[in-house]
C-alpha cells in the first residue's frame, strides 16, 4: 500500500513538473513574470525530473542552458535508479 501511494505521489509530481514547465515557456513567450529557477530545482529534485525532462524537450524551454539540458536528464536517472532499489530497501 505504501508503495502505491509513493508511485502516485511520484506521477502527480512529475505531472507538476511538466506543467510547470509548459506555463513557464508560456510565460517566457508572453514576457509575463516567470516561475524561478529555484523553484524548477526544487520541483525537479522532488522526484519531477522525468515530467520535467519531457517538458523542457517537448515545449524547447531552458534547452540552451546546460544546467537544465544535462542536470534534469542526469537527476532523472539518479531518481530511477532510486525508485528501482526502494521497493528492496523497504
Amino acid at each position: 500500500m505504501i508503495l502505491i501511494s509513493a508511485a502516485l505521489i511520484v506521477i502527480v509530481i512529475n505531472i507538476i513538473g511538466f506543467l510547470i514547465m509548459m506555463i513557464d515557456k508560456r510565460r517566457a513567450v508572453n514576457q509575463q513574470y516567470r516561475i524561478s529557477e529555484k523553484t524548477l530545482w526544487t520541483v525537479a529534485i522532488l522526484f519531477g525530473a522525468a515530467g520535467m525532462t519531457v517538458g523542457m524537450n517537448m515545449f524547447r524551454h531552458k534547452t540552451k542552458h546546460t544546467q537544465f539540458k544535462i542536470g534534469l536528464p542526469l537527476l532523472t536517472i539518479v531518481q530511477l535508479v532510486i525508485l528501482y532499489f526502494l521497493p528492496n530497501i523497504m
